[in-house]
């Protein structure tokens, strides 16, 4: 596609087009930690990062409800090379102030584009380069934007709009029914009764938030999940903070030792399952007690970390419902009615109240329109290596984090990668690169993204016909499994055939 041929013939495209090295999608936590690579190990590479939301901090901005807090540890969800100085589960706010000290520190803000949303994406094999047409929230303005590269760091779900199941009933429910991910600004919840629908880390984090102003909260869960309790705090950082070392030392040893620790509990949820499923109960008996229902409420159909498992800090989501400011009902929904929920069981919950805690909208690559030659571009027919390029598609790579670890670990390792290729490309006179399938890999039986036995949270399951394939071999898959990725990643080698140049 001829550039300058668009912008004479489409009247809706206001300026010619603006033209960088490197385009980032997205300044959430992927994308600033991509912009700070390339300025520390590419400083000569002219880049930008065009996000949609008017600031950066992707899922942190755009999640807005009571109490909203990581449910990994910052010690690990924080970069490597930006010490975490606070408690290890953090507030939203604090991951801001974080993210807001990288950009500050290392001049990214210039990079910036805020209010910009891009709408299509196409790559051209004659001008070797993408160009994407973006739109500004704040003038109206359509604009084009051309790139040699495309680092897609967008975050893996729809920021506009959270999934919530439809129920019969719901349009007959006379209360207010909200989603987290929209948390209204005029939302009083003091006094009223609120039902909270879902059991994972949202849900768990926002119950006892606003238990102590809801005249009752209920927690009702179709199925129960897999929490890990424990102090907010580390015991290893604090011990030497008392030994007065350096704060960069401090980061690398307690990262360090949660990840050896991380690494060990996964592999004893696959070795010895059952032992690691009562230790976890355990942890929640310590604060509900022996004579609560531990069983129907807290004990999941399946083993451990097949579904994520969140942190809950001093145990506040157990000592809300010790205290009696919270309920847990585990049932399903047979209907609303006008002031509440009707169980299938029979049971009735009023509400004034009712948050769909129920999950996300599984967005691949953004809401863009992407094509090939003006082709379009179906990413569920492509092929990915290690979980980050796909096959058949030139200069592109895509961030998808760790579901098992802290999303953040990824994002360090696929930017080493991708300066690393970078340079290689410029080293070697090259402007295209495209990974492709071997003539070894041409029987290669092709797989759904993950495997749902090994991991299967609703949002995967439910969006698993957009993702890419992947294949038996390990170069050809995502294996969410850091603890190798961090052998793996630095030995590759950009001769490989795989990567096909041009």
């Amino acid at each position: 596609m001829n550039v300058q041929g668009k912008i004479a013939t489409d009247p809706s495209v206001e300026s010619a087009a603006e033209h960088v090295d490197v385009i980032v999608v997205g300044a959430g936590i992927s994308g600033i930690g991509a912009a700070y690579h390339l300025t520390k190990q590419n400083p000569d590479t002219r880049f930008l990062i065009l996000e949609t939301q008017d600031s950066f901090g992707g899922t942190w901005h755009t999640h807005r409800y009571p109490g909203i807090r990581s449910d990994s540890d910052l010690h690990t969800f924080g970069y490597r090379f930006k010490p975490w100085t606070s408690a290890p589960i953090a507030t939203a706010a604090e991951i801001l102030r974080y993210m807001g000290d990288v950009i500050t520190e290392n001049g990214l803000d210039a990079h910036i584009r805020y209010r910009h949303k891009i709408l299509s994406a196409n790559w051209s094999n004659d001008d070797k380069l993408w160009t994407l047409t973006v739109v500004r929230h704040d003038t109206g303005e359509t604009l084009l934007f051309t790139t040699r590269f495309l680092w897609m760091c967008q975050g893996y779900y729809n920021h506009s709009q959270g999934y919530t199941p439809q129920w019969p009933g719901m349009n007959r429910f006379k209360g207010r029914m909200v989603h987290p991910q929209t948390w209204p600004e005029d939302l009083d919840v003091t006094g009223k009764k609120v039902v909270v629908i879902g059991s994972g880390a949202t849900a768990a984090t926002l119950v006892p938030a606003i238990a102590d102003k809801c005249a009752e909260v209920t927690m009702l869960q179709r199925s129960p999940t897999f929490f890990i309790t424990g102090r907010n705090a580390n015991a290893l950082a604090e011990t030497l903070r008392e030994l007065d070392v350096d704060e960069e030392w401090v980061h690398e040893i307690v990262r360090r030792k949660i990840l050896f620790d991380q690494q060990a509990f996964t592999k004893r949820t696959n070795s010895e399952p059952e032992v690691v499923k009562e230790e976890l109960l355990k942890g929640v008996q310590t604060y509900l007690g022996k004579d609560y229902d531990i069983a129907t409420h807290f004990t999941p159909r399946y083993r451990p970390w097949r579904q994520r498992i969140a942190f809950i800090p001093d145990g506040d989501l157990f000592q809300s419902i010790k205290a009696g400011k919270a309920s847990v009902v585990t049932d399903e929904i047979e209907t609303f009615t006008e002031h509440g929920i009707t169980l299938k069981s029979g049971k009735t919950i009023d509400a004034d109240v009712v948050v769909t805690a129920t999950g996300f909208n599984l967005n691949m690559l953004g809401d863009i329109t992407f094509s090939i030659n003006d082709a379009p571009l179906n990413f569920s027919d492509t092929v990915t290596y290690r979980g980050m390029m796909f096959t058949g598609v030139p200069n592109m790579v895509w961030i998808f984090g760790y579901l098992r670890a802290s999303w953040t670990l990824r994002v360090d390792l696929v930017a080493d990668f991708v300066c690393g290729l970078l340079k290689h490309m410029e080293e070697t006179g090259t402007t295209v690169v495209t990974p492709m399938l071997r003539p070894e890999d041409s029987d290669m039986p092709l797989l759904p993204w993950i495997d749902p036995e090994d991991f299967n949270p609703g949002y995967i399951m439910r969006g698993m016909h957009l993702l890419p394939k992947r294949g038996d071999k390990q170069e050809w898959q995502h294996n969410q499994d850091y603890w190798s990725d961090k052998n793996l990643f630095p030995a590759i080698d950009y001769d490989d055939p795989i990567f096909r140049y041009a």
